[in-house]
């Protein structure tokens, strides 16, 4: 017969039995400074006390301020004893130098944000992740999977896996240890070293995915493993190769060729052009309050997501507010000199004019630009803009040290104040919304 054991809460070491004692005493001395106001309050004889009770809480005081200190006391016994117990639950799972109430924040507010999903590829998904994890904890990334440049086509075509590059980039913005883990996982290694311009964050997902056996096992995962805010997934399991038909009739192949397009891009393929999407991130959009497409390069990035078709009929089937974050600066050779109206006609011309209800454009001209890029700010031509089947929201979502960037947490505070107006208004009328300092 087995004897019974202490309960583990009980164990030496536990640092739980000091706090609890340290709590029933508070409560117990509280609980005795509202007898003693009970006692005054119906005028019973003091004589009815335990006599070294009364001496020791007092007997020479006032009966209203005796019942007050014995209840104060008992309120800082009983704080200081949740408190500390509060810590010695949570301290095992608080990385160190974090507080209790920032882990707190994370697993309780941060939970009850609402449901996104942000379509795109390379740094200006990154971007936006950056700035939305500070308001939600429900975050899904649907990450385009064709890129074919850097270490992420050389692992592309060596292994034959899903390019890394876009999700690692998201899973570094996304985790919690950011930005010490988005300098380890964008780290290269030096020429020399047998890993030339190898990402630290694609090998390990490389690895990761010969260790499940399974891309989207893999990044599952890494979610887990790295302490991912929300969750990062690839739009598809299956290495897209892109296309491009430009004005000339000229064709262009792969995602690198096409972001050095030298003449107006007309028309963007995948190959395969039937292949299946991720049917968590499918699951996901259906679920989403809002879907936040863009930032990012409109035809490297962007479109290779919306031309899965399944993608596209989620989008479509999806409640949720959908909203597009035009680019603030053009990309030479992509999409030069093309305006604002420019890029969702583009958008439109390959997916439908169903899918956006929402686009986001930056009014502000006063950030710096960098010196010898190429690059210019998006044209935001309003008047062309108003043609279109869509709510056209200005506002100041530039980096001021960057007029080729967008500011994490003002993109990121501008779709959240979107997202709570449309919960209470919605009617979806087109209009215009200015800051108020632009309105006439």
């Amino acid at each position: 017969m087995k004897r019974p054991r202490l309960p583990r809460w009980l164990y030496p070491g536990m640092h739980l039995k000091r706090w609890l004692l340290l709590l029933f005493v508070g409560i117990a001395i509280l609980g005795l400074g509202a007898a003693i106001f009970i006692r005054d309050l119906y005028r019973t004889n003091a004589a009815d006390e335990i006599p070294i009770v009364f001496w020791l809480t007092g007997a020479w005081l006032e009966p209203q301020i005796r019942a007050g200190l014995v209840a104060a006391i008992g309120i800082i016994l009983t704080a200081v004893g949740m408190w500390g117990l509060m810590r010695s639950v949570v301290s095992p799972f608080i990385a160190r130098g974090d507080s209790v109430m920032e882990v707190l924040y994370t697993k309780r507010y941060l939970a009850r944000g609402p449901r996104i999903v942000a379509i795109g590829g390379g740094t200006g998904l990154s971007t936006l992740l950056r700035g939305l994890k500070g308001y939600s904890g429900n975050i899904t990334a649907v990450v385009a999977v064709a890129d074919d440049g850097g270490s992420s086509g050389q692992l592309r075509q060596q292994l034959g896996i899903v390019p890394p590059g876009d999700i690692r980039n998201c899973i570094a913005a996304l985790a919690d240890a950011e930005p010490l883990m988005t300098q380890l996982m964008q780290y290269r290694f030096p020429p020399g070293s047998g890993l030339d311009n190898h990402a630290f964050g694609n090998l390990f997902i490389a690895a990761m995915t010969a260790v499940t056996g399974d891309f989207e096992e893999a990044v599952r995962e890494s979610n887990r493993v790295l302490a991912v805010r929300g969750q990062v997934l690839p739009a598809t399991s299956v290495p897209l190769n892109l296309s491009a038909q430009l004005a000339s009739g000229r064709h262009l192949y792969g995602q690198v060729g096409i972001a050095s397009a030298d003449e107006p891009i007309e028309r963007v393929f995948i190959e395969p052009a039937d292949v299946r999407a991720n049917g968590e991130a499918l699951e996901r959009i259906l679920e989403a309050e809002m879907i936040v497409i863009g930032p990012g390069s409109l035809f490297s990035s962007i479109l290779p997501n919306l031309l899965i078709s399944d993608v596209r009929d989620a989008l479509a089937a999806a409640p949720g507010i959908k909203v597009y974050v035009c680019n603030v600066a053009t990309q030479p050779g992509e999409t030069e000199k093309m305006s604002a109206s420019e890029h969702l006609r583009a958008l439109f011309d390959h997916v439908g004019d169903d899918l956006i209800d929402y686009v986001i454009v930056n009014h502000s001209t006063d950030a710096r630009r960098p010196v010898g890029w190429r690059a210019q700010p998006v044209e935001v031509d309003v008047r062309h803009l108003e043609e279109l089947p869509v709510v056209i929201i200005e506002e100041d979502v530039i980096d001021p040290s960057n007029a080729h960037r967008h500011d994490p947490a003002k993109l990121a505070t501008a779709l959240m104040r979107l997202q709570q107006e449309d919960r209470v208004d919605r009617q979806r009328q087109r209009r215009i919304r200015r800051p108020a300092a632009h309105a006439s």
